[in-house]
């Protein structure tokens, strides 16, 4: 049984806890539809914890976020350099979204806001490099994301997995233990739809238009949430 630590960078809006949940409603749904046996252990690294003991927990993942990675916030510099620390001790970990922006820029990447805009809805990325944990084997990815920033300096020593027009670098890999995702396999269609209207305030109604048409597309949660564990569970068995 692995046991994963979940490190949460955000809350989701009060408002949309009423039909939604928080991340960790989110992430245990589809975590445990794929592999009901995870122990998964949450740890609010926005309020500032943190595991005292990187060996606490086999494996670790990261969730997205509001903030952004370049913000100067005492909580974000922490999870930073337990990222790096993760990295140096070779312990598995994958960065969704946020998290994925958050790997890029704590081992030399940059990260920056987008002039292309806001990425929402369904994006559909090519694999462009397979790996032995892609099982069952798929040349597309379609997944929600939700983001400004986008990684615009890769890390030295990365591997793109997986990209498209949008946003080259949707996921990347270092090394043997460390994967970065810009999709959400945790975002339903739906949460996607209500997390659009909450922003009309800030998206451009044109965006949100095509996001909205875009949400009509499958996505490859569960898949993706397969491949995910399959990378981690090989980062232990290293």
């Amino acid at each position: 049984m692995m046991k994963l630590g979940i490190l949460l960078c955000d809350h989701i809006q009060e408002k949309l806890q009423v039909d939604f949940g928080d991340y960790p409603d989110m992430f245990s749904k589809i975590l445990l539809a794929v592999d009901d046996q995870l122990d998964i252990v949450y740890y609010s690294a926005v309020d500032g914890e943190l595991p005292s003991d990187i060996n606490a927990c086999d494996c670790y993942m990261s969730s997205g976020s509001k903030f952004g990675v370049n913000d100067e916030l005492p909580w974000l510099n922490a999870l930073e350099d337990f990222i790096r620390k993760l990295y140096r001790e070779k312990k598995g970990f994958v960065g969704i979204c946020f998290g994925h922006q958050l790997l890029a820029r704590a081992l030399g990447g940059k990260v920056q806001r987008s002039d292309k805009g806001w990425g929402i809805g369904v994006a559909a990325g090519e694999i462009v490099k397979q790996k032995s944990w892609m099982v069952p084997a798929q040349a597309n990815l379609n997944l929600v994301v939700s983001h400004q920033d986008q990684i615009s300096e890769l890390p030295p020593d990365t591997e793109v997995l997986l990209s498209n027009e949008f946003c080259l670098y949707s996921m990347i890999q270092l090394g043997d233990h460390f994967l970065g995702l810009q999709g959400h396999p945790e975002f339903s269609r739906i949460y996607s739809y209500a997390l659009m209207n909450s922003r009309r305030d800030r998206i451009p109604g044109q965006r949100i238009s095509a996001g909205v048409v875009s949400l009509e597309e499958p996505v490859d949660d569960l898949l993706t949430i397969r491949w995910l564990l399959n990378f981690l569970q090989q980062t232990i068995a290293d």
